[in-house]
């Protein structure tokens, strides 16, 4: 006889959780304003007049955020990288060579996804700590055929910017290739014009720069990529979640394809009508002055930045650990003492702060920076903390 399965002993989420909310400075999530966590908190019919209009304005808001007039701007029920997967499953068929621009752990993350739905990726690697460079993907497509190009506009991973998007976009349109972008962490804090950029996919996650919350991602085709690979293909594509066609019902057709996460959708709904209340060059001015001004503020503090400024990422400040100190113990210090979350990273000993969205306030900055200049300390880091606040404040003050 099979004993039946006890009751489990389970405590509280308010034993778990800090008995002060961490503020998340991390590369994601982000904080979320008091109204997109309010909207998260709703649950309406996934189908029906109601959602058909939050749907709509949803598409509408996203075509902006974006920079497209194309119709196919639809969420994903999934982090960035289910975004991810479904431009690629959707765009990559069996058989196509797609030069895959790696300079980190998710731009090879998008090339592992092309040999998954029988792709054949070929890597460019653009070199450690590195932007692409328009030369080297030139050289890269006059040498083969290629169906497509992916890369990523911002690496999360180790900070580095690929600040030659626009011109390799168009650069690989020449040559015939598709053109698949993750801008996961970027979209809304930094330049990206969809149409302008020829760009075929971008995928972003709700919970970085649009600061909503993590789970429904975004996503957009261009019409072309949409008649060339989706309308007229012959086969299915391997995922049935991510089958564009099938998502197509219920984006634009006010038809059903699975239960969607209407909170999620509601939340992102909000997040997105805040960035265009703020508006897109308002918001990538914020984005900018107050990343500029903290990494200011950390290197007049003694500390070194991963990667020169002509290749850095200002979305996710990648910050070197001093060689007698541990990344680990100043994050733990810094969360327990301060509440203040930061990432680590990808094998590499390396501290992350991100400036997304809501990370990016005056008064979040002067918490962080803070935070981390004490925890350096304590964990054996010579520094001049006084000097990176007080840099930290004149960037500030010249900024505004």
């Amino acid at each position: 006889m099979i004993e039946a399965v006890s009751i489990p002993h389970i405590v509280p989420l308010e034993q778990i959780l800090p008995d002060e909310p961490l503020l998340m400075m991390g590369a994601g999530p982000v904080p979320i304003p008091q109204r997109v966590a309010a909207a998260n908190s709703i649950v309406i019919n996934h189908l029906g007049e109601t959602m058909n209009k939050v749907i709509g304005q949803v598409q509408e808001m996203g075509r902006y955020v974006f920079q497209t007039n194309s119709p196919y701007v639809m969420g994903v029920s999934g982090p960035g990288s289910a975004a991810m997967e479904m431009a690629v499953a959707n765009l990559v068929h069996e058989g196509d060579r797609v030069l895959c621009i790696c300079n980190g752990y998710f731009s090879r993350r998008m090339a592992e996804m092309v040999g998954r739905v029988r792709g054949e990726p070929v890597l460019l690697e653009a070199g450690s700590n590195e932007s692409a460079s328009v030369e080297q993907v030139e050289a890269a497509l006059r040498n083969g055929r290629f169906d497509a190009i992916t890369m990523v506009q911002g690496e999360t991973s180790n900070t580095v910017c690929n600040r030659s998007l626009d011109r390799i976009a168009r650069l690989a349109k020449e040559h015939g290739c598709l053109v698949i972008v993750d801008a996961v962490c970027t979209l809304s804090t930094m330049p990206l014009e969809m149409d302008n950029w020829q760009i075929d996919a971008v995928i972003t996650g709700g919970q970085k720069g649009l600061s909503s919350i993590p789970g429904v991602s975004l996503l957009a085709f261009s019409e072309h990529a949409w008649q060339k690979k989706i309308a007229k293909r012959t086969a299915l594509p391997f995922h049935w979640c991510l089958d564009a066609q099938l998502a197509d019902k219920f984006w634009n057709q006010k038809s059903y394809h699975y239960t969607a996460p209407v909170s999620g959708i509601l939340a992102l709904h909000e997040a997105l009508r805040l960035v265009c209340s703020e508006s897109l060059p308002q918001r990538f001015r914020r984005h900018l002055q107050c990343s500029e001004a903290l990494q200011a503020g950390i290197e007049a503090m003694g500390l070194e930045l991963l990667v020169p400024k002509q290749h850095r990422l200002n979305s996710v400040v990648g910050i070197v650990t001093p060689e007698q100190v541990s990344a680990d113990a100043v994050r733990a210090h810094m969360s327990r003492v301060h509440k203040v979350e930061i990432s680590g990273a990808f094998g590499l000993n390396i501290l992350r702060i991100g400036q997304m969205g809501e990370q990016s306030r005056a008064h979040n900055l002067f918490r962080t920076l803070h935070a981390l200049g004490s925890s350096m300390q304590s964990a054996g880091a010579r520094l001049d903390l006084p000097a990176g606040m007080a840099e930290l404040e004149r960037a500030l003050s010249h900024a505004a």
